[in-house]
């Protein structure tokens, strides 16, 4: 017998000693050993180990986090406890508001929900009821509660049986009882099985019985030890005792007896499956997100997690000369309302993007896009979903890239994360992509859009899949390439299948010279994929000189379909007519000061002010910026860009009020600030910074007035909270009167 088999044999014989719901602890409690080494472990050592934890989970009882848990909390994960995936219960236990969990049993139900359009959950009716019936019937000669012992588990997880035969009283055998089902095919379970439930030696609860790991003779009260290896003896006693009995002994299912009597490992396996069934189906995705999202996401949303395809991408953009990140993400269903008046459907999507390093969040931003469907459209989009494109440039450095979409429209959210590396720019030469997609369309060359490189739009589908008619459309890009090598080198193009075979394979060569030489180059290539069977591919781009010495490598996979017409999302994209980079550079710059690398920042705030001398509120973050760095002088210079603007006096006022303050010009200060508050009187940097001021200058009064407004605005200032209470103590001071002295008591 396989090493596998054996291992799961050796756990089955545990396991049929102690309760399933102890096994599963240890499986999700002792981290040292894991289910592997259980099953590596000799039989009777796994068996003390498990015996010696599980006698000390029956004294301690809960765990300490569990037993922090709430009861209703308690109430569900014993409700749930055969049929909740574990990355669903880790999620659960490390949530600690109330709110969260309650949010995430929310979510939990409605994934199993099999009429969510209604207010009704049967499936969540349904399993409270098979609850309460197997803890009133199966708790009986048992000190444990109903729902944890064998037929508990089998009734929670199948429900009522088809039959039921009872041969408690039999002569010749243990008591016992056999339980009919009709299997959900789209589970893999059998069309018809019977599962057996047996006393062991008579005595205890009723176990489920293996006929690998159990056998007939546990069954038997008389077996002769003679025949214990003897199977066909053994199923004869058997049947001769019980005809019903012996065939289900040998194999769950009715009719099927095994060459030679000899029960087949095949039947762990079923039973395994059936015990396993109720997680089958259930995409766990919204669980191990949930952590993510918990917090971002408002509370009407947090139950409504949609499933999605999605695929994040770098490329180098050739007109920007600046490396980008683009995203295409696709919701695998959709809500749309209806305006009856226009005939139009329509849904309002928000997109926000975040990049993390680490745990620190470098740069954000969100976008709306309100979508109106012709019917036709509409039809469209129900039929093959639609998807949001969006890019943005990105600096140097290893990132993660998270996308939350929310839509309004039934209140549903998707969300994305995904590793990404930016190579930074250096002597070598560096290609970047392929990235792939299924077309390419021209545009305008000042027209700037998600997966754009020059005068040609890739069209993406996150899901990589394509037909043999289609074909395969992809673009690399290129850069720190000199002419020698440019008029020597070729990108040479490597397609296989997952076979291997020569049917599943391509390869096409790219001349670099086949493109003017640039500073940033981009080959655009589309190829036939008639030749190309269905099966996943591997698209492999190298980069060789003129020897064939592969200078660098990149891939990128994807999918030929079997049908001859695979159905894409209907694109969704914000364009852009790109008149100036100072956008671009504004985005660069927040990034490089979000990772404290001043002269990088400096560098492209002042690339983004003089890219676009009309762009004012560049100008304004980039003497912010100086204020950060440590140069009040030159953001005192610069913000006198904009003094003669009304709209932006503000701003002016502020920054100005803020640089006089660094460079300790203290009542130049209160004059900008008070004529800032004068225009907007709720700004919290502008009050703690105007306090600050007056508390310099010895105007205390004045300076808790304007503290005490800023924490009514904002409560959850600690420091100046503190700051507040101790001006206090200094004015109560003051005022308070002095000691008494002797000679005036009288």
């Amino acid at each position: 017998m396989p090493d596998k088999m054996e291992e799961a044999l050796a756990i089955k014989r545990i396991e049929r000693d102690i309760p399933a719901c102890y096994i599963s602890f240890m499986n999700s409690r002792l981290p040292v050993l894991g289910r592997g080494m259980f099953t590596r472990m000799h039989p009777q050592i796994a068996f003390l180990l498990v015996f010696g934890s599980v006698t000390a989970f029956l004294i301690s009882g809960l765990s300490g986090q569990e037993k922090a848990l709430p009861s209703q909390i308690h109430d569900f994960l014993k409700l749930t406890a055969h049929i909740i995936l574990p990355q669903e219960r880790n999620v659960l236990l490390k949530l600690e508001r109330t709110s969260d969990q309650e949010l995430f049993i929310k979510s939990f139900w409605r994934r199993r929900d099999p009429t969510p359009g209604t207010t009704q959950n049967e499936f969540k009716e349904d399993l409270l009821k098979r609850f309460l019936y197997v803890n009133k019937y199966f708790s009986r000669g048992t000190t444990r509660e109903g729902w944890q012992t064998d037929r508990g588990r089998v009734y929670m997880i199948l429900g009522e049986p088809a039959s039921r035969r009872d041969f408690s009283g039999k002569r010749g055998i243990y008591p016992c009882e056999v339980w009919y089902y009709y299997g959900d095919k789209d589970k893999d379970l059998p069309a018809h099985f019977g599962l057996i439930f047996f006393k062991r030696k008579g005595t205890g609860e009723l176990r489920l019985y293996d006929p690998v790991s159990d056998g007939i003779t546990s069954l038997l009260m008389n077996a002769e030890s003679s025949t214990f290896d003897d199977y066909p003896a053994l199923f004869r006693q058997l049947r001769d005792l019980v005809p019903e009995l012996a065939p289900i002994a040998l194999s769950i299912i009715p009719g099927e007896i095994p060459f030679n009597y000899t029960p087949s490992p095949r039947e762990t396996i079923l039973i395994s499956n059936i015990l396993e069934s109720p997680k089958k189906g259930v995409d766990p995705s919204y669980a191990t997100h949930f952590l993510d999202y918990v917090g971002m996401v408002s509370t009407e949303y947090m139950s409504n997690y949609i499933e999605n395809t999605a695929c994040v991408d770098v490329y180098h953009d050739p007109f920007a000369r600046l490396k980008f990140v683009g995203f295409s993400i696709a919701p695998k269903s959709i809500s749309l309302g209806y305006y009856e008046p226009s005939n139009q459907y329509y849904c309002n999507l928000l997109l926000s993007v975040g990049l993390h390093k680490g745990e620190s969040i470098i740069f954000q931003y969100t976008k709306e896009f309100p979508l109106y469907f012709s019917p036709d459209e509409a039809e469209r989009v129900m039929s093959n979903g639609i998807s949001l494109e969006d890019s943005f440039p990105v600096i140097e450095g290893r990132y993660q890239v998270l996308v939350l979409l929310q839509n309004s429209m039934g209140k549903e959210f998707s969300i994305h994360k995904e590793d990404v590396v930016i190579p930074a720019t250096g002597r070598q030469p560096q290609l970047i992509g392929p990235v792939l997609g299924y077309a390419l369309k021209e545009y305008g060359r000042n027209v700037f859009l998600p997966y754009k490189l020059g005068d040609k739009k890739l069209l993406i589908d996150p899901a990589r899949t394509f037909s043999p008619q289609e074909g395969l459309s992809f673009f690399i890009s290129l850069s720190e390439i000199d002419q020698a090598f440019w008029n020597v080198g070729r990108i040479n193009i490597s397609i296989k299948g997952s076979d291997r075979g020569p049917l599943g394979a391509k390869t096409l060569a790219l001349p670099l010279n086949s493109e003017p030489y640039a500073d940033v180059m981009v080959y655009h290539q589309s190829i036939s994929a008639m030749a190309l069977p269905p099966d996943y591919y591997t698209l492999e781009a190298t980069l060789q000189d003129s020897i064939g010495r592969a200078v660098d490598v990149s891939t990128s996979r994807f999918i030929i379909s079997s049908s001859t017409e695979t159905p894409h999302p209907l694109a969704q994209m914000k364009m852009l007519q790109m008149n100036n980079l100072a956008p671009f550079y504004l985005m660069l710059a927040s990034q490089y000061e979000m990772t404290e690398m001043w002269q990088k920042a400096e560098e492209y705030y002042e690339r983004a002010s003089s890219s676009n001398p009309e762009g004012r509120r560049s100008l304004i973050e980039y003497a912010r910026f100086l204020l950060k760095a440590g140069k009040p002088e030159k953001s005192l210079a610069l913000i006198e860009g904009i003094r003669d603007e009304a709209t932006l006096r503000f701003d002016y006022c502020l920054v100005k009020g803020l640089a006089a303050m660094a460079l300790d010009r203290t009542e130049e200060a209160v004059a900008s600030f008070l004529e800032a508050n004068e225009i907007y009187d709720s700004d919290i940097l502008l009050l703690n910074s105007l306090g600050l001021c007056y508390s310099k200058l010895g105007e205390q009064d004045k300076a808790l007035e304007v503290f005490r407004a800023s924490v009514r605005l904002n409560p959850n200032q600690d420091a100046i909270v503190r700051l507040i209470s101790e001006l206090e103590k200094r004015r109560k001071h003051m005022f308070s009167p002095g000691p008494v002295s002797p000679s005036s008591r009288s």
